[in-house]
């Protein structure tokens, strides 16, 4: 292993002397260097978007979508794929995070767990991994074996798989059939990958999954209409949803959601439409889940 190589491991010139700067120039050049992420992104934006299409092919072909990383990276994946299905409405089982060393890796380091190539592979045997699956590695340095086995893997079956990686010219890049190379640079404190290199794998995945699901439907203009409404915030979230697609009412609103047993896309399409919860549902059907669709077969059923 060597790491003098490593774009991630290497020593930043602009924070040499941050012992010796306060408190607030140390946050200062902290912040100096986190701006430069999203201009990292930007440069590799046509490969985001080309990955998008990969995952939206994937599931709607049946599939579905596994991060796989290590530490900071395996957290992260861990992270984007929790949030989908109370934000979106999905099965727990369709955007997946695996980590080296499972579950008890999240809290705390499993040491070596990252340095085996054959634990990401029995970790996806575990899943049922299938060809009609996505496997996205994460790993800033782009060279941690668990990841590389795990990728190795998915492709011995036929998944396609995408490699996200803050180093040029990667081990993981040449193996994925697609790679996402964010180059962020060196760390602010050499070597910390959770800082630069985390937060640009965070904006990728945010990237990744939400223009997935505008891809798959599960947005209405900027609305998240297939929100789950399994807590009081998230009630009310799903009621202003319905009030601003629809511009009613939030006791209008909330009458249709009962009528709609909670589902936020078929109230909207209910007010819309003009139709019954049971006709709404009928025309998300046509439509593909999509509300503009419903929308749309529902004016051409009316011409």
């Amino acid at each position: 292993m060597n790491l003098d190589k490593l774009l991630t491991e290497a020593r930043n010139p602009d924070t040499i002397n941050i012992d010796n700067r306060s408190s607030l120039e140390i946050v200062e050049l902290i912040n100096q260097e986190d701006q430069k992420v999203a201009l990292s992104i930007q440069k590799i934006l046509p490969d985001i978007a080309k990955a998008v299409e990969y995952i939206v092919a994937a599931i709607q072909s049946g599939g579905r979508l596994f991060y796989l990383g290590a530490g900071t990276s395996g957290r992260i994946g861990i992270l984007d794929a929790s949030e989908c299905p109370p934000t979106y409405g999905t099965d727990s089982e369709l955007v997946q995070g695996l980590i080296a060393g499972g579950t008890e890796a999240v809290f705390r380091a499993v040491e070596g767990a990252e340095d085996s190539d054959a634990l990401a592979a029995e970790d996806l045997k575990s899943k049922k991994l299938n060809s009609s699956d996505i496997v996205i590695g994460i790993a800033a340095s782009g060279r941690t074996p668990y990841v590389i086995g795990g990728l190795c893997y998915a492709k011995s079956i036929g998944c396609r798989t995408i490699a996200l990686t803050c180093s040029p010219d990667s081990e993981m890049s040449r193996i994925a059939d697609h790679s996402l190379t964010v180059l962020t640079g060196p760390e602010v404190i050499m070597g910390s990958t959770r800082m630069k290199a985390g937060t640009a794998q965070k904006m990728v995945l945010n990237m990744l999954t939400t223009a997935t699901m505008v891809g798959l439907g599960k947005v209405y203009s900027n609305l998240m209409v297939d929100v789950q409404t399994t807590n009081l915030k998230l009630k009310e979230r799903a009621k202003r949803i319905v009030s601003l697609a629809t511009g009613t009412s939030n006791s209008q609103a909330e009458e249709a959601l009962i009528a709609a047993k909670g589902s936020a896309k078929i109230a909207i399409v209910m007010i819309l439409a003009g139709s019954t919860a049971e006709e709404a549902a009928e025309l998300l059907q046509a439509g593909n889940g999509f509300v503009a669709k419903a929308l749309a077969i529902r004016e051409s059923q009316n011409s």
